[in-house]
């Protein structure tokens, strides 16, 4: 690429996993960085305090410090309308946009453009959430035509503590829901250590994994006219889509 671009990101406030995954994953794309902006985001939960916290006003604040720096694209890297209701991305992505200027996207829109293009109709998930938000984001996706076929949740709550579940116990639900053969997984959320499990365990279980920090990622590339097949070793997601 001749000129630099720049990848907005939002990001929850205590989150520590996505932002050292997000520029690993756009280190190999010349001229393209990322720069982040958080807004307060603690817990994960269906009680009114947590719900508020993806309120859009909050959100529109630091997507206004990230136009500050001439970013070319903004990406709301987070999980909330899987159960808040996908329609709320849609009207943020809008909402950033008339405010900003600058084209927006989300992992959850992402992760369901990529989901309708390779024709997943069974998709196993995995997550680290309490289990009525899990109940949520089932479904949300039986609501498009996607059957949560096999779960699997960890029964956390607390944001912070997401990023502290060991890789080896992601990689080990991935395998379980694997069982059910599912046309697709994904590890949704973008606190957890996953996206750099992705190439390794397509290979080993034999079906596409869609990581929810990777897929606004791909999808910020793409926005930006990037060749997404630049981001190696980070799974089929950047290589066929």
């Amino acid at each position: 690429m001749s000129q630099r671009k720049r990848i907005g990101v939002l990001t929850p406030s205590s989150n520590t996993a996505l932002e050292p995954l997000t520029s690993a994953m756009v280190a190999s794309v010349p001229g393209v960085t990322a720069h982040f902006a958080r807004f307060t985001v603690t817990e994960i939960s269906l009680k009114e305090a947590a719900l508020r916290q993806f309120d859009d006003s909050r959100i529109l604040e630091a997507a206004r410090l990230l136009a500050d720096a001439h970013v070319d694209v903004i990406g709301w890297s987070g999980t909330s309308s899987s159960w808040l209701g996908f329609e709320r991305d849609t009207q943020l992505c809008a909402r950033i946009t008339e405010a900003t200027g600058i084209p927006a996207t989300t992992s959850v829109l992402a992760l369901n453009e990529v989901l309708a293009a390779a024709r997943v109709r069974k998709l196993g998930l995995v997550t680290p959430y309490v289990p009525d938000v899990q109940q949520r984001i089932m479904a949300s996706y039986r609501g498009i035509g996607v059957d949560c076929t096999a779960e699997r949740h960890m029964d956390i709550s607390v944001n912070f503590d997401f990023a502290e579940v060991e890789p080896d116990t992601l990689a080990r639900l991935a395998r379980e829901v694997a069982a059910a053969h599912p046309d697709a997984i994904t590890m949704l959320c973008t606190n957890l250590r996953s996206a750099q499990l992705v190439d390794s365990l397509e290979r080993e279980l034999g079906m596409p994994i869609f990581d929810s920090t990777a897929t606004v990622v791909w999808k910020a590339l793409k926005l930006i006219g990037a060749d997404t097949r630049q981001v190696h070793a980070w799974g089929r997601l950047f290589r066929d889509f």
